[in-house]
């Protein structure tokens, strides 16, 4: 049976700058482990510190550009496109231009702050 589910549980993400997170699907909001979903809107100048996590995700920018750097260089992702990232990949993620960015999130497993594996 088809299950509503009303309204995300929203999170604030600190790195630099904050970024507002409404998870959707998750183990925060459903307590799914298998995969989340999560509305992101960042401010422009945004950016997480390099990482390697333990999951899939894929990134469909609704606003702005999200910037991934990455090991063998940098993809800028605009409105409309697309971004996979494999687990255990090396990136570091941004929103460098005016306006900031705005994108879905799908993780698999579901995101989680231990499975980020931040670079110290």
């Amino acid at each position: 049976m088809p299950k509503l589910i009303g309204s995300p549980t929203p999170l604030l993400a600190s790195t630099n700058k904050a970024k507002l997170v409404d998870e959707y699907v998750g183990l925060v909001n459903t307590g799914d482990a298998g995969i989340s979903i999560a509305h992101t809107r960042c401010p422009a100048g945004w950016e997480e510190p390099a990482q390697c996590p333990k999951f899939d995700e894929f990134i469909i920018v609704l606003k702005g550009m999200v910037r991934v750097e990455h090991a063998d260089g940098t993809i800028e992702a605009q409105v409309g496109q697309a971004i996979h990232v494999s687990p255990d990949e090396w990136v570091r993620y941004s929103a460098p231009i005016e306006g900031g960015a705005e994108y879905i999130a799908v993780c698999m497993p579901a995101f989680s702050p231990a499975a980020i594996r931040w670079e110290e």
